[in-house]
């Protein structure tokens, strides 16, 4: 079936047809009006839209969802001391480091500036606090290649965990795990602050479980 014609010489594509310009251009556009046009990361529309989403398949299911803020330290001083090309590409490293250091399943956006929040769908805070030393120590030992040497950064990092008896809105779950990183940065920069750990599934787990958990969100 062919494709009608508007007055305007555009294609106007029947019902039910799947291969057509106008589906391609409006699925492109959604693409770009979620992601961060540096980076590629998506964006804050995005992540609002994705935690909502988890959250609430965490009320239904009862599977945790952790979510990670994470901050550069001291960008401002990236950008005066060599300049903002130099500080997108910094920003560019982080989210390159994010994409290949987390699952499939985990969902990083770029919050804004040089914040940046991982949304962990099924995982508690006792496997998320290894997560986000994980990514801590892979930026801090990860410098950015510039042409003239090399650029070293740390990162602070919050992490917070929505579990299924949890009331908090959304709104109300990014502002206590922002809490926590603006603790990271209180207490010294380039380190990790965790929300309150379940102290019953944290009993649960043996020494060996501790050990093989900590190997395998090495090797993540």
């Amino acid at each position: 079936m062919k494709p009608t014609v508007e007055k305007d010489n555009r294609p106007d594509c029947p019902v039910g047809e799947t291969q057509c310009p106008i589906i391609d251009e409006l699925m492109m556009l959604r693409q770009l009006a979620r992601t961060d046009p540096l980076t590629g990361l998506f964006n804050s529309r995005h992540f609002r839209d994705a935690l909502l989403q988890e959250i609430e398949r965490t009320q239904r299911q009862g599977q945790p969802t952790s979510l990670m803020f994470v901050d550069l330290d001291f960008f401002k001083k990236v950008n005066d001391t060599h300049g903002h090309e130099v500080g997108n590409t910094a920003l560019k490293h982080l989210a390159d480091l994010l994409v290949n250091n987390l699952r499939r399943l985990d969902i990083p956006c770029r919050y804004g500036g040089e914040e940046f929040v991982v949304i962990l769908p099924g995982t508690d805070l006792y496997t998320g606090k290894f997560v986000a030393e994980r990514i801590r120590s892979l930026i801090e030992s990860s410098p950015v290649p510039l042409a003239k040497g090399e650029l070293r950064l740390t990162a602070s990092i919050g992490i917070d965990t929505y579990r299924s008896e949890d009331q908090d809105t959304p709104d109300a779950f990014v502002a206590r795990t922002d809490a926590l990183l603006y603790q990271a940065k209180a207490e010294g920069r380039n380190r990790v602050v965790h929300g309150v750990a379940d102290l019953t599934t944290e009993a649960k787990i043996s020494a060996d479980e501790k050990a093989a958990l900590s190997d395998l969100f090495t090797k993540r």
